[in-house]
């Protein structure tokens, strides 16, 4: 495989996602958010640039692969990084994807998505909004588009595409504002909410301590435990958390799922964890 992955999040213990592909037309990404991972590991980051030959590549990948695959887009850098407003990668790739009759989960943070709603229908859409407060997302996210952007384009995808609410990194004591992200996110067409804490690795933890210092995150993090790479909150805090956001899921008639946070039996009944159950198959000129 050339530019298909299969997907296995850093080997990821706690990992329920179903057997899916990632995808990434592009490295790096331009949102630039201080909690990003790619930190870790991508040279220049928050510099994005075209794969080299993605779209040739794309389609021999997608030639060795069964119909009806789950391919998510992307799970490291964003496919509507602001670069792809004028390369239009990303929409090539979901064309080429359709044609070959895969299912398909984008996620997104990013309000340029509803400009493919023609390609999208069916398609499961995942949005992350952390906040409400654009105060804070201007800081947390200074490259994304603003959350209300965000719920804009979920209202344009609405009744198209498939939507998720992609409640995701929670950190404690900064957006816990939780009922109303969730309620505007299912005003705006979302049914299903995946919900997850901050993981911390060294770079990311040390941007969010600078930006936000009086939250003390490298205190509260030393209590917790390090699993698959990663730094997390003590488990009592972070299933408390989980069970906040999942009381007001499921009271708004919506359903529930958390990230790598080894709480399976906290998931609803029948759904997969990234929101990809709500994708369809994708045919050339018609969709089932």
């Amino acid at each position: 495989m050339r530019v298909l992955r299969e997907f296995d999040p850093w080997r990821g213990e706690l990992c329920t996602c179903p057997k899916k592909f990632s995808f990434s037309p592009y490295t790096g990404c331009g949102h630039s958010c201080l909690y990003c991972y790619i930190s870790s590991y991508i040279r220049d980051p928050f510099s994005p640039r075209e794969k080299k030959d993605v779209l040739r590549k794309l389609s021999m990948d997608l030639r060795e692969i069964k119909p009806g695959s789950i391919i998510a887009m992307s799970t490291s850098s964003d496919p509507y990084t602001p670069p792809e407003e004028d390369m239009k990668t990303t929409r090539k790739a979901i064309e080429m994807i359709r044609g070959a009759g895969m299912r398909l989960l984008v996620m997104t943070k990013s309000d340029l998505v509803a400009r493919d709603s023609d390609l999208l229908e069916k398609a499961a859409v995942s949005f992350t909004i952390t906040t409400l407060d654009e105060g804070i997302a201007k800081i947390l996210e200074p490259g994304a588009p603003s959350p209300l952007k965000r719920i804009d384009a979920m209202k344009k995808l609405s009744g198209r595409a498939n939507l998720i609410l992609r409640l995701d990194p929670i950190i404690p004591g900064l957006n816990e504002d939780f009922e109303s992200v969730i309620e505007v996110a299912r005003e705006a067409g979302a049914s299903h909410v995946v919900s997850s804490t901050y993981k911390a690795r060294e770079d990311s933890l040390k941007k969010l301590e600078n930006a936000f210092p009086w939250l003390k995150l490298h205190e509260l993090y030393s209590e917790g435990t390090r699993i698959s790479g990663y730094l997390y909150l003590p488990y009592r805090i972070r299933r408390s958390l989980m069970e906040k956001v999942r009381k007001i899921t499921l009271n708004l008639g919506m359903t529930f799922a958390t990230c790598r946070e080894g709480m399976p039996e906290m998931h609803s009944p029948g759904v997969s964890c990234d929101g990809s159950h709500l994708s369809s198959v994708m045919i050339r000129d018609a969709f089932v």
